[in-house]
């Protein structure tokens, strides 16, 4: 019996664990359950999952949840704190990370410090300190697999005895399939006009508002190049990028001597969280079987970085190194808030990255505190900037 916490449960990545967790109540227990501000969702979560905890952002949002939940046992706290603690508890084995931004960074970490398996869904805690997390991962013996779908597919496509040293195992490239997201064929000049309910209208996955805005600048394959560069030990001119539409193979991995592997399935979230879940078995996601019969056809592109100047940016700042990449996710997160908001327009997203990398050095990222004091940096220059543009 694995006992599970998830952190972001009410995000469409922790409601799918739930879904595959539900399917297999013999093998899987929910210990604690996260979630930022939809207290009624995770009440309902709650309710139906009996966790020992469960953790919000706010007292406020705390003393609301623990209204809803009264006359269960159910031991109600709020903050980041109490994140780590859920995280780290020696009554947990599993930690499903699935916090959405800089604020999953802390929590992910402490899981890795208590030598958890951890399935990492948040992509914050590689962008912003990958030397930082990976070196926690080895130093206590902590399991970490990846959620992403493409990195997920990787893994899979990987020698099981792969040494994190690409060359030492064969392997030539790694491949990270992209959709293309909903503008892929879109004229570029009309891409100044996109608004926030057309930018997060995916044409393959369901995903919350800030990952769909990522997807349609490609930001978000930026960041997962940035991710398997420290999963998988891979310098940036072994990992490339393949526009992918119909989202069938979620990654390759080419090897030296002209062999590539690919793992297929459905665009369905709980194939990889499955997978995760398990390993090194197998068990039931809910996803329905591959029909390859009806793929009438499966289309590659190379991206085009005039379109998505935001995947340009993030090789940058991976070859840039030190905190250059928590500057990009920084300044993202501000950007994307802002269109979103409307205040700017979608093509402002990668000039307001652009300037904050530009107009901001790149320090070491010796530790915690220095990543995020360049997060904070990073979130002022890139705020100033949405005001001094601001429609």
């Amino acid at each position: 019996m694995q006992r599970i916490t998830i952190l972001g449960a009410t995000g469409s990545i922790g409601v799918s664990t739930l879904d595959v967790l539900a399917r297999h109540p013999e093998q899987y227990q929910v210990y604690a359950l996260s979630a930022h501000s939809r207290v009624e969702e995770l009440a309902a979560q709650c309710r139906q999952f009996r966790p020992q905890r469960a953790v919000v952002g706010t007292p406020e949002a705390a003393a609301e949840l623990a209204r809803l939940l009264d006359g269960l046992d159910i031991d109600v706290a709020h903050g980041e704190a109490a994140l780590c603690e859920i995280a780290s508890s020696p009554d947990t084995d599993t930690v499903m990370a699935a916090i959405v931004g800089a604020a999953g960074l802390a929590p992910a970490l402490a899981a890795a410090r208590a030598g958890k398996k951890i399935l990492l869904a948040n992509k914050e805690a590689l962008v912003m300190s990958g030397q930082l997390f990976m070196d926690a991962v080895r130093e206590h013996k902590a399991t970490l697999l990846p959620i992403d779908s493409e990195h997920n597919a990787i893994f899979q496509s990987l020698p099981g005895d792969y040494a994190r040293t690409p060359s030492e195992s064969g392997v030539a490239k790694i491949l990270l399939t992209a959709s293309g997201g909903p503008f892929l064929h879109r004229t570029v000049e009309t891409l100044e006009r996109v608004t926030p309910a057309e930018a997060c209208k995916h044409p393959n996955w369901s995903m919350g508002r800030k990952i769909s805005v990522d997807s349609a600048t490609m930001m978000n394959k930026g960041l997962e190049v940035i991710e398997a560069h420290w999963l998988f030990g891979a310098p940036a001119e072994l990992i490339e990028v393949v526009i992918h539409p119909q989202s069938v193979i979620h990654s390759m991995v080419s090897y030296v001597d002209g062999s590539v592997l690919a793992q297929l399935g459905n665009p369905d979230m709980r194939t990889p969280i499955a997978h995760a879940l398990a390993y090194p078995e197998r068990i039931a996601s809910g996803v329905a079987q591959l029909d390859l019969t009806q793929m009438s056809a499966l289309q590659f592109y190379k991206p085009d970085f005039e379109r998505f100047p935001c995947l340009a940016l993030a090789f940058d700042a991976l070859r840039a190194g030190g905190t250059a990449p928590a500057l990009l996710n920084a300044a993202n997160e501000i950007a994307v808030e802002a269109f979103l908001n409307e205040r700017i327009g979608f093509r402002d997203i990668d000039r307001v990255v652009r300037r904050v990398m530009d107009e901001n050095e790149h320090g070491a990222a010796h530790d915690i505190e220095a990543v995020m004091a360049q997060d904070a940096r990073a979130r002022e220059a890139a705020s100033s900037i949405v005001s001094s543009i601001s429609r």
